[in-house]
């Protein structure tokens, strides 16, 4: 997929008040310092698309990026984020928890995990999450330059296999960097085949 425009169109934090239109949308979601903002900046090539902080859980509402015209990113807040007040961690639960039982233009939703980290419970009760809900979903391993390349697929395999112990169907993955764009190709091809749907 060739990008053309990439433009952050509203925040809000209420599904309500996220864009009135028939335009596909697939969520971004995952632990916080996942680094989701510098992978979604990479995949447009925009430093400053989406923001980016030291400090972690920066997101704290949904966030919508129209790309090429024809379909929404959605930046949703990281969840796990154990140093917010437990007011906060409610509110981006619930705001969370709207967003996927009540956006019907949601075509999927994409998974970041860490892959330098053994499988995180946080993780992997999310995942079940979505699929009791019906949400379709892929899993995005960021940072993979952070780790020796014969790593990954150990890594990998480790969340595999916890999946495969209550999953038949294991989920699409891609394994990615926002620091050298490695995956990014292969997830914007996916998300492409999904609108020629």
């Amino acid at each position: 997929m060739k990008i053309l425009s990439a433009e952050f169109i509203i925040s809000n934090n209420n599904v309500k008040f996220c864009p009135d239109s028939k335009v596909p949308e697939y969520a971004f979601i995952g632990r916080s310092n996942v680094g989701k903002s510098s992978l979604i900046n990479s995949m447009f090539n925009k430093k400053k698309l989406a923001k980016i902080s030291s400090r972690p859980g920066k997101t704290e509402l949904i966030n919508h990026f129209l790309i090429n015209k024809d379909w929404y990113l959605v930046d949703l807040p990281g969840y796990g984020y154990a140093k917010a007040s437990k007011y906060k961690i409610k509110s981006f639960q619930k705001l969370i928890k709207s967003y996927f039982t009540d956006r019907k233009q949601l075509i999927s939703a994409f998974v970041l995990i860490d892959i330098r980290h053994a499988p995180q419970k946080i993780d992997l009760d999310f995942i079940y999450w979505l699929g009791e809900i019906k949400i379709p979903f892929s899993i995005i391993f960021t940072k993979s330059d952070k780790i020796k390349f014969e790593k990954i697929e150990d890594k990998v395999n480790l969340y595999l296999q916890e999946l495969s112990n209550q999953w038949s169907f294991l989920p699409k993955y891609f394994i990615s960097s926002a620091n050298n764009r490695s995956g990014i190709n292969k997830i914007l091809g996916y998300i492409n085949e999904m609108n020629n749907l």
